[in-house]
């Protein structure tokens, strides 16, 4: 790990970022913290999400149809489906809890399905350390201190224009009341106020050529709005002769957006008649950033800008009677520009002015990131034991150049995320009963490295969004490990 991004040594485990929950095999993430988040947006069905997630070379029928409407037509029977889930932050970080429900239906020309879910967050401690000179504006026990709920819902329909060819639609939208970690990613805030929403929108197509070869393509787009309200309490001299000093709440509205224009192509075989299967995939993401949050992690406020992410991905897989085995080996490219806008005119150190709107930092994001998800499923009667283990190596370069100060300055930073998984799947008459869960480490509250009466502070937002910050020093890191389980019931119906 690069030296300026300081992590406890200890015991390293294996974390899978939430790719199945954002369905983000076609959004690509980019993150310039090693946040830990937990796993909020974990709320579609997955064969193989207890294999490490893996899937370029398998047919995934639980989780496909919702990140590709158009294999909707793999379904089979109808079905509904439920996934209690839950996860915990080490540390006094978070919790929550999530209820999804999902029916899929398929006749013989028409397919579709409906999810909804219910979500219960709640925040974890503010402060990692003492903070003497802030007020909190809120008692204790305060409904909104207490939890949150976010609602998510989604609908696709499809139909198959021959056995070999279908299309489809689907759209979901989310309304969010929190986010989780963003209680810490002001560090002095007194009372954080959140509201926002996700809309994300697909079109598929799924063509199967002779020879057990078939093609996927998806096309969307995707909108993410969050808004936060953040109270800060100024301490101002009230009297020189006593040094009466008091309380003065100051509200800052922060506003996270972006939006994202995305296309993925798939395409997956069986070589040869053992069992063994290849795939590919390539992704592009052009995304606008019109706002990002001033976060006290960062340097400069409300930059906008934009990215261009690239994805390629390989996979290998076989399948036996009663064994199936997967992996998937992904590299992302991509490339990112922020600014920081003049609110007004602004004189240069060599007497230049900067008119209002005009550029007074820059900021050039290279990234490089690599994955290697692997798992295995072990078939015994009626049971289905799974394995996997996910691997996330970023990395990127930061080249910022101070317009005002007429500086430029360099930054380097790499971390890996790690997590073991694992699933039991039992197959009864009537129902199937399966369990997943999933321990991550290598991630955590991330913070800059300064010093003062406050302690460093840390970010954490693991999302459907990007992190997309210029850290203003070197990245620290305080460890934290997230802890997930999910219960899911599947019913045909007959």
């Amino acid at each position: 790990m690069n030296s300026s991004l300081y992590v406890r040594r200890g015991l390293t485990l294996l974390f899978l970022v939430c790719t199945p929950a954002t369905l983000a095999g076609q959004l690509i993430s980019l993150k310039t913290v090693p946040v830990a988040a937990g796993d909020q947006f974990l709320i579609f069905p997955s064969e193989y999400i207890g294999m490490g997630g893996v899937g370029i070379a398998l047919d995934d029928r639980l989780l496909d149809p919702y990140a590709n409407p158009a294999m909707g037509a793999l379904v089979g029977e109808p079905q509904v489906l439920a996934s209690p889930t839950f996860y915990s932050i080490s540390n006094n970080a978070g919790t929550a809890r999530t209820l999804p429900a999902a029916a899929m239906f398929q006749s013989r020309e028409w397919f579709g399905g409906t999810l909804v879910a219910l979500q219960q967050l709640k925040a974890g401690g503010q402060f990692f350390g003492p903070q003497p000179f802030v007020i909190d504006l809120l008692p204790p026990n305060a409904l909104s201190r207490q939890s949150s709920t976010n609602k998510y819902a989604h609908l696709s329909l499809g139909r198959s224009i021959r056995p070999d060819l279908s299309v489809g639609v689907s759209a979901f939208v989310a309304d969010l009341s929190a986010m989780d970690g963003v209680e810490h990613l002001y560090a002095l805030a007194s009372d954080i106020g959140q509201s926002g929403d996700i809309q994300d929108i697909r079109l598929g197509l799924r063509k199967e050529f002779a020879g057990d070869r078939k093609l996927e393509a998806v096309a969307l787009y995707h909108r993410f709005n969050m808004a936060h309200d953040v109270s800060y309490v100024d301490w101002v001299l009230t009297d020189t002769l006593t040094w009466m000093w008091e309380p003065q709440v100051r509200l800052e509205e922060n506003l996270d957006r972006s939006r994202t224009w995305g296309g993925q192509l798939g395409y997956h075989q069986a070589v040869g008649s053992h069992g063994w299967r290849v795939g590919g995939t390539m992704t592009v993401n052009r995304k606008d950033h019109p706002k990002i949050p001033n976060y006290e992690i960062m340097n400069i406020p409300r930059d906008p800008g934009h990215s261009t992410a690239f994805e390629v991905g390989f996979g290998l897989a076989k399948v036996t009677d009663n064994t199936t085995f997967g992996i998937d080996l992904i590299y992302q490219p991509a490339a990112s520009e922020t600014w920081a806008e003049a609110a007004d005119p602004i004189e240069t150190v060599d007497g230049d002015t900067i008119p209002a709107g005009g550029k007074t930092i820059e900021n050039s994001f290279d990234f490089s990131n690599a994955f290697v998800n692997m798992g295995v499923t072990q078939l015994a009667g009626p049971v289905a034991i799974q394995l996997g283990l996910q691997v996330r190596a970023y990395d990127f370069h930061l080249d910022q150049f101070d317009n005002v100060a007429q500086n430029a300055r360099r930054q380097d930073e790499d971390w890996m995320e790690w997590v073991p998984s694992w699933g039991v799947k039992l197959k009864l008459a009537d129902f199937d009963l399966r369990y997943f869960g999933r321990v991550t480490t290598g991630t955590g509250r991330p913070g800059t490295a300064w010093s003062g009466v406050v302690a460093d502070r840390a970010a954490s937002l693991e999302v459907a969004n990007d992190i997309l910050l210029a850290p203003g020093a070197p990245l620290t890191l305080q460890d934290a490990t997230v802890m997930t389980h999910q219960f899911s019931i599947s019913i045909p119906i007959r």
